[in-house]
């Protein structure tokens, strides 16, 4: 690590600054909430923002999804790469929401990206992420299962210039707005992006100008350096080795991880994996990157701050052309499916070996529901976007969560019933507990939701594409897996229909959308568990008497 004594940088100022870029983050993200137009935005927070270096290395993380969060410094390296430095000024916002061109996820996150300078020098970069709710494509919402390649999802940009010296470039945003079936919201979107990192920018002109360019610049090379410090210390904590695990997926292609831990690397070898999909299930090297990044946080230092400097010690090595690597002109709709079941299957690739460290298997799908057509009382049409919570794993240390954000998704919120309501065309009936088994052990599985959309208008549709249907939460030490993520359309002729994943399914005023989600696998054996506690799960409708009998004799 740099020794600040030898540039004459106290560590209080480093400390003040880091505090700062932090605090930066927090506006940014506060300044784009309160502005955007979107509810998956401003109620959901289906978004990220964060600070890099001028090389795109990340300096400071907002608020938001993480795997959002990781997305900011990989686009803004694209966007270095893509763009030559002599044509980079102040004012300029860059877009871009390709996984071909630093997009990294699918054609609805759109990535803004603001450079700042001081003194004449380009001392960092500002960005953000957010779910815009429709960018084209061949169905509304631009997901669809049925795409088999990524022409088919929407319109692309590629890491260009979207404002020139502080002017928009009104051709690129006409653009944007004609492939959309939502323009006025998406304009609002677009220009809540725009106030987000104005707002970093200039608070970071400011800040350089108080301490100084070299300062400034000192103090995110020490607290990057001081991330990697971090980061070496806690992996020689953990256990050495390679670890390795295949998982069947929902789809019944095989996915495959090799970990190895040394004092120095955590590698995650992902190369002996099936072929691009042909579907949009797929995704980039940098999303498998950022899948890493993630469960390498969580077991290193979960509490800290995250940086560039904290990501040092990892390697992923993928191959091109493979689901993990998909290549151009591959569908990546569903790419967020793709990523959570890596994330996962790392999580489970580590967790026997390190000591109870990590819970048991969580309902690990960010259960996307895609719900539009026409409003009932305006004749506009209305698209819905929600990620679900769901139940978490167990753990050596007691129950799982209840009704969380898988950990991928994790800093946002489910939509408010009165705001559902009043924005889309449709009534929400129930928000309960999921009751159905599974979980079971001696510390059981947290549950998942019940959640009844009913339709106010023909004409309508269900999009979904949900994981951790066939193949259920695994559970650690002897507990029981937990239960399924699916939907239920329950017509209005009392007819029952039951989908993982299904494309723009029509649905009709008095249907209604049911979505379940799954409990997350237990931990110990069920007979372990304690009495009091089996009569709680009784009395809470979790667990009927007859199946805790049979428990007990597991």
């Amino acid at each position: 690590m740099t020794d600040s004594r030898d540039n004459r940088i106290d560590p209080i100022t480093l400390e003040i600054i880091q505090g700062s870029l932090q605090a930066v983050s927090d506006e940014m993200f506060a300044a784009m909430r309160k502005t955007a137009m979107s509810p998956i935005i401003y109620e959901v927070l289906d978004m990220g923002t964060g600070i890099t270096d001028p090389t795109g290395q990340l300096a400071s993380s907002g608020a938001g999804i993480p795997a959002f969060v990781g997305v900011l410094d990989k686009a803004v390296q694209r966007i270095l790469e893509l763009n030559p430095p002599d044509t980079v000024a102040p004012g300029d916002i860059y877009a871009t929401n390709d996984p071909y061109y630093g997009g990294v996820t699918h054609l609805n996150d759109m990535v803004l990206a603001m450079p700042v300078f001081s003194e004449g020098q380009l001392i960092a970069w500002t960005a953000n992420i957010a779910h815009w709710p429709d960018l084209g494509g061949m169905v509304p919402g631009g997901i669809s299962n049925d795409a088999t390649e990524i022409y088919q999802e929407g319109v692309r940009i590629p890491a260009i210039k979207l404002f020139s010296q502080g002017q928009p470039i009104e051709s690129v945003m006409r653009i944007i707005e004609v492939n959309s079936r939502l323009p006025e919201t998406l304009r609002g979107d677009l220009w809540a992006g725009v106030a987000a990192v104005r707002v970093g920018a200039r608070r970071l002109e400011d800040l350089s100008a108080k301490y100084g360019v070299e300062t400034f610049q000192e103090a995110m090379r020490h607290f990057m350096d001081y991330g990697e410090q971090v980061s070496l210390r806690a992996l020689k904590d953990l256990p050495k080795g390679t670890f390795e695990l295949s998982e069947e997926q929902d789809s019944g292609v095989t996915y495959h991880v090799k970990v190895d831990i040394t004092d120095q690397r955590f590698t995650v070898d992902l190369r002996h994996n099936p072929d691009q999909d042909r579907g949009p299930n797929n995704c980039a090297r940098d999303g498998c990157l950022i899948a890493a990044q993630m469960v390498f946080k969580s077991i290193t230092d979960p509490y800290g701050a995250a940086n560039g400097g904290s990501f040092r010690p990892i390697d992923v090595l993928t191959r091109p052309g493979s689901v993990f690597d998909a290549q151009e002109p591959a569908a990546f709709a569903v790419y967020y499916e793709v990523e959570v079941r890596l994330y996962d299957l790392i999580w489970r690739c580590l967790a026997p070996h390190l000591g109870g460290l990590l819970p048991a298997g969580n309902f690990s799908s960010i259960c996307g529901t895609f719900i539009g057509g026409p409003h009932p009382d305006t004749g506009k049409h209305f698209t819905i976007v929600e990620p679900q919570i769901g139940g978490w794993g167990a753990s050596l240390e007691g129950d799982g969560n209840s009704a969380i954000f898988s950990g991928f998704h994790g800093e946002t919120y489910n939509c408010p019933a009165e705001v559902a309501e009043t924005r889309y065309g449709l009534y929400v009936d129930q928000l309960a507990l999921n009751e159905e088994p599974g979980g079971e052990g001696e510390f059981v599985g947290g549950r998942g939701i019940v959640l009844d959309y009913r339709v106010r208008n023909d004409g309508c549709f269900l999009t979904c594409a949900y994981t951790r249907n066939i193949h259920r939460p695994w559970a650690l030490e002897g507990g029981e897996q937990g239960s399924s993520n699916y939907v239920e359309i329950i017509r209005v002729d009392g007819s029952v229909e039951t989908y993982a994943v299904v494309t723009a399914l029509q649905v009709n005023e008095g249907d209604v959308i049911r979505i379940r989600t799954a409990s997350g696998g237990g931990y110990g054996l069920p007979a372990n568990r304690a009495p009091d506690a089996v009569s709680r799960d009784i009395k809470n409708g979790f667990l009927t008497p007859e199946r805790a009998r049979q428990l007990r004799q597991l």
